[in-house]
């Protein structure tokens, strides 16, 4: 942090004040390089394309590679088990239960995984949870193949495998800092999350088009295959094991415990964490692009809305990880976080009162760059602002935060847009966004003073 603006702060044994960061690449580290390098800046057209420094540190290189595999092979099994259980009951109901089974594991063995990654090797803890993935995967083939035509089945395979992403997504976030220097972790948060964005677009795509030629079963299949790619990759990663190794630690309820109390006792990590709750419950509007697509974009017509209204985000998400030169560099990390979520609000609120499909997709779209840039930079604060003993604790709640707004989202919008239209519920929200963001950052000026 600049101490220009922060030598007024509170100390970091002051529960009020803002945590001791450390170097992100530790001397040693394979992959890490040397702490606080940093490379020489870009000139000419291309500092505006995507910042790839952290595809020069192989250990990160070799994380990034798996991700590319897996970001399209999820989103086969997460198109074909809907699919299945649809074909199975005929019911959407059915759908919509699957997919809150398949939460309450994830919510609870995030906040559990993060604890864990925390007390042990996080190489280890990636080995063991991506096999248990792949498993999961060759399960969801088995049960296809047999026909066995259960959903209790399928519910009970997507409850395990969301437990096993639930302890893995905090150890492979949280592994960042350690195989990149901290100047690069926006650059390596871009790489990340965009392969993961243009995987929500491909994969869904592709399974669209393959499930006629080659049905659901080989999806599984493919997914359990691009999982083991997976493993071989977390397999050549440097060890990862705890920087205070001579502590030993436990992973129960008191450390869950304990990694709330540092979010709570320094408001950096706070107010990243309110800052996305502000952004995606009271402003993410999927649940009312059905409505949207039959009522507002209904002469466009209704199949082309839709699937164009579902894809606008991703789409923009990707664009913006395309071009991330522009904002990677950036070392006000918490004005960044502000302005993205200001203008994701306003996004939304354009898309809400236009009437116009292509005009709303337009809204949409920069309303994904604007995720993409805060999802960047709070990915960066937790990784910089939290010591490595907690890192895997923020991940768990980044986990659980992420994945839980946009379905509280879901039943908020849903209510409203059936009380007083769909248009009104997305305006009005992406309004609220705008308003609390700005009088939180005026409120509490933590946030908008981090930077690095």
């Amino acid at each position: 942090m600049d101490t220009s603006e922060s030598s007024t702060e509170p100390r970091p044994e002051d529960p009020a004040g803002e945590p001791a960061r450390e170097p992100a690449g530790c001397p040693g580290e394979p992959g890490a390089g040397t702490p606080g390098a940093k490379a020489p800046r870009r000139r000419g057209p291309g500092r505006w394309a995507m910042d790839t420094r952290p595809l020069r540190r192989p250990a990160y290189r070799r994380l990034w590679t798996s991700t590319i595999v897996t970001a399209v092979g999820s989103q086969l099994t997460a198109v074909a088990v809907p699919k299945q259980i649809y074909d199975i009951t005929g019911s959407s109901a059915w759908v919509g239960a699957a997919s809150l089974a398949g939460l309450l594991p994830l919510i609870v063995f995030a906040l559990w995984g993060g604890a864990v990654a925390d007390a042990m090797d996080r190489r280890k803890l990636l080995l063991i949870t991506n096999t248990g993935i792949a498993v999961t995967s060759l399960l969801f083939w088995a049960q296809a193949v047999t026909g066995t035509g259960s959903v209790a089945v399928l519910m009970v395979l997507l409850a395990l495998q969301q437990a096993f992403w639930g302890l893995n997504a905090p150890a492979r976030n949280a592994s960042i800092a350690r195989l990149v220097p901290e100047d690069e972790l926006p650059a390596a948060n871009a790489l990340g999350t965009t392969v993961m964005q243009i995987g929500q677009v491909a994969g869904p795509l592709l399974a669209g088009a393959l499930i006629p030629v080659i049905g659901l079963a080989e999806l599984y299949l493919i997914d359990a295959l691009a999982l083991c790619v997976t493993v071989w990759a977390v397999h050549r990663l440097p060890a990862l094991p705890p920087l205070t190794s001579g502590v030993a630690r436990r992973a129960g309820v008191r450390e869950i415990a304990a990694g709330f109390r540092y979010i709570a006792g320094h408001a950096v990590l706070l107010l990243s964490f309110v800052a996305d709750i502000i952004a995606m419950v009271l402003g993410m509007p999927r649940a009312l692009f059905p409505q949207l697509a039959s009522e507002t974009y209904a002469p466009y017509g209704e199949g082309l809305a839709l699937g164009l209204l579902f894809a606008a985000i991703p789409i923009g998400a990707v664009v913006g990880g395309l071009f991330s030169g522009t904002f990677s560099r950036a070392r006000r990390h918490g004005w960044m976080v502000i302005g993205s979520v200001v203008v994701w609000g306003l996004a939304i609120t354009g898309f809400g009162l236009s009437g116009n499909l292509w005009v709303g997709v337009a809204f949409l779209a920069v309303a994904g760059i604007a995720d993409m840039v805060s999802m960047v930079f709070r990915g960066a604060i937790l990784l910089s602002a939290a010591t490595d003993e907690m890192r895997g604790r923020m991940q768990g709640v980044f986990t659980v935060v992420v994945a839980g707004g946009p379905r509280l989202a879901d039943v908020l919008h849903g209510g409203a847009g059936s009380a007083v239209g769909a248009r009104e519920a997305v305006a009005g929200g992406g309004l609220l966004v705008v308003v609390l963001m700005l009088a939180l950052a005026a409120a509490v000026p933590a946030l908008r003073r981090y930077r690095v």
